[in-house]
């Protein structure tokens, strides 16, 4: 069966852009050729600096023939309804229709008419331009030549099916039978007949390597090849190596080597200076285990001199670029972090929060009440909150704005500060991502849950929260990282006072409930993200904590306890209690009442029984639940499972004499409160 071959050549793609693109042109194709009953028996697509390639093998020459179905007026309808019925569906007479019964309108007329499929070419040459003209980029651009827009000037358009061109035009570019290779090893251009044609002159003669993996396989491969011919290790770098295999359609890899002098700048800085300016592997020497003088680069041609000339000239560039690395950081050092500070007073932070400067004020101040939870020396966590965003007005953070924080501890190490206060300036940022574990050291999260606190408050306070998948701020990833660093350090904090009285600082607070609740949306998500149990979180938050340590611990339990048979059966005894008093409830009886032991005394043997199990609960409840002994309450709760079915199925609940049910209604309601104690058991499905 036929296959199409379809590739779009630009000017540079960007390398974040490209797989998504690739996969989206794909996906555009077989959803449109689906539509028109044409079904590829297999698809893959690639993407490059300058292209975009799909390939579509086994498509039928022609889509088949399709059968449509008109329904008409009912049988015996005014002659007008008929005569409109007939020009719509193109009969002639009445007759050429047939009648179907329907159970609403009995006898219909119905014209089916049989649509003649089409030539897969003609449905290609149609539906490409389609795609094209609507397909979405991040960015776009228009051209002189028309109102097309696309992510750089569209040059050359390839389209074949089985082996013959798809006529069609885009904006006065024509489709062809052409292609172009390397801009320096083999432009081309190139004819070509078919998708083994094309693949082959393309990584033949034309230099050109299609398959992403590939060139992932050949960048990482060689780097480690020319690292161990001379002693090193490779720094890597996933993010780089994806960039770089959107960069280079023939990638050679080449060992430099850079002025050891530069060394004594901190590893961080040497490495975002390869990483983000000039797009260089860093390598590091095994011996010594710290960065070594030499980086590896990725060029996108093969030099007749093995790179030695292109090493030389990104060497001097480099050296550039780490000059002004160096003159940044004597700078920062000369002056000192403790100077940066009154500086911050000059950086607008949030209308409605002021500036830099008073958000470090505030936090300053939480970390000094938050300090006796996390263990905290409170003096040593106020300093560190006084100097953590210092270095956000540094020459080098300016330059490198990812090194916030990096710089800090420097500066802070430099000026004689405590390790303590250096580490928690560069950890006070900390979780950045899933990926990124959380601070450690007290001192770190003290200042680490100040800063992130303090933006939660104050952005709702302000009334700036985010609203559905919107999140400028990223207060989801802010709540989500203190909601980590709780759990995984197991500090205790009560949020909604924590909330109340940062609000005051603020001179407003909000609406500390609504913030809470946010925040146990985040705990349900971290909870989710670690394969442990969520659904169970609003039966716990119905009590009314809001230390997220001692609710998950709840959680935990719980969901073990309904795990086992006398859990799930239990659960199902509460929700037959809890079915029978809402219903009196309904009919103006109310909870609360005291269960009378005498009329207890005189019933039978399971009112009895439960009745003595309710009540050993609910002290051995109070204890545990104070203790935060939540498997011992566990414990107790399954030592109710008997009494409550043997209840059921022995007592009448609705008893003839008044006196008797109503004292059995206060006896369920005794269970459905000692149980309440433990969680809101109404709102767990079962």
């Amino acid at each position: 069966m036929p296959d199409l071959l379809l590739e779009l050549l630009s000017e540079e793609i960007p390398a974040r852009m490209q797989a998504r693109a690739e996969a989206d042109l794909l996906q555009a194709l077989v959803d449109g050729l689906t539509s028109e009953g044409l079904v590829p028996a297999a698809s893959r697509s690639q993407s490059g600096p300058r292209r975009l390639c799909v390939i579509l093998e086994g498509l039928s020459a022609r889509s088949e023939d399709k059968i449509e179905e008109r329904k008409g007026p009912k049988v015996g309808a005014p002659e007008a309804a008929i005569q409109g019925f007939l020009r719509g569906a193109g009969l002639k007479d009445i007759s050429e229709a047939e009648t179907r019964a329907d159970p609403k309108k009995g006898e219909v007329y119905v014209a089916t008419r049989t649509l003649p499929g089409q030539d897969t070419t003609e449905i290609l040459a149609k539906l490409i331009p389609e795609i094209v003209r609507k397909f979405h980029w991040p960015k776009s651009m228009r051209t002189g030549r028309g109102s097309l827009r696309w992510v750089r000037p569209l040059k050359r358009i390839l389209c074949l099916f089985d082996g013959a061109v798809v006529p069609f035009d885009i904006e006065g570019i024509a489709s062809s039978d052409l292609t172009e290779g390397h801009r320096v090893h083999g432009r081309g251009p190139y004819q070509v007949c078919g998708v083994q044609d094309y693949v082959g002159q393309l990584s033949g003669p034309g230099h050109v390597m299609l398959d992403r993996d590939a060139r992932r396989e050949v960048i990482l491969s060689r780097a480690h090849e020319v690292c161990a011919a001379s002693g090193l290790e490779l720094v890597e770098d996933e993010g780089l190596l994806q960039e770089l295999v959107g960069l280079a359609e023939w990638p050679q890899v080449i060992l430099g080597q850079m002025d050891p002098a530069f060394l004594d700048l901190p590893d961080e800085v040497v490495r975002l200076s390869m990483r983000v300016h000039q797009k260089y592997f860093a390598t590091r020497d095994p011996a010594l285990g710290r960065l070594a003088p030499h980086f590896v680069v990725v060029a996108n041609l093969a030099a007749r001199d093995q790179g030695a000339q292109i090493a030389a000239g990104n060497a001097r560039v480099l050296s550039a670029r780490l000059e002004d690395a160096r003159f940044f950081w004597d700078n920062d050092r000369r002056a000192g972090l403790e100077a940066m500070v009154p500086k911050l007073g000059n950086i607008d932070y949030k209308q409605g929060l002021g500036t830099i400067a008073d958000k470090v004020a505030r936090v300053v101040t939480l970390s000094g009440a938050l300090a006796e939870a996390t263990g905290a020396d409170p003096e040593v966590a106020r300093r560190a909150a006084h100097l953590a965003k210092a270095d956000l007005v540094s020459e080098m953070v300016y330059e490198f704005p990812e090194l916030q924080g990096v710089m800090g501890r420097y500066y802070a190490q430099a000026a004689g500060e405590p390790s303590a206060i250096a580490d928690a300036i560069a950890d006070h940022y900390r979780p950045q991502g899933p990926s990124d574990s959380v601070p450690q050291d007290p001192v770190a999260i003290t200042v680490a849950l100040a800063d992130k606190l303090d933006t939660l408050v104050g952005f709702w306070a302000i009334g700036e929260k985010p609203t559905g998948s919107k999140d400028p701020f990223a207060l989801r990833r802010a709540a989500l990282g203190v909601v980590r660093i709780l759990l995984e350090t197991k500090v205790r904090l009560n949020l909604r006072a924590c909330f109340y009285q940062h609000g005051e600082t603020l001179g407003q607070t909000g609406d500390p409930d609504d913030l809470l609740a946010f925040f146990i949306e985040r705990l349900k998500q971290y909870l989710r993200d670690q394969g442990q149990p969520h659904d169970l979180l609003d039966a716990v938050f119905a009590l009314g904590d809001d230390d997220l340590v001692l609710m998950v611990k709840r959680v935990e339990a719980l969901s073990a306890f309904l795990s086992s048979e006398d859990g799930a059966n239990l659960l199902a005894g509460f929700k037959r209690a809890a079915n029978i008093l809402k219903a009196e409830e309904k009919k103006g009886w109310t909870s609360g009442r005291e269960v009378d032991v005498t009329l207890i005394s005189n019933g039978p043997k399971p009112e009895q029984d439960l009745f003595a199990a309710i009540t050993e609960a609910e002290t051995v409840l109070a204890g545990a639940l104070d203790e935060e002994l939540f498997d011992r309450a566990m414990s107790a709760l399954s030592c109710l499972r008997g009494p409550v079915d043997a209840f059921f199925e022995n007592v009448v609940v609705n008893d003839d004499d008044a006196l008797t049910r109503a004292n059995r209604l206060a006896l369920l309601d005794q269970l459905r409160r000692a149980m309440g104690r433990v969680a809101d058991f109404d709102l767990i499905s079962g």
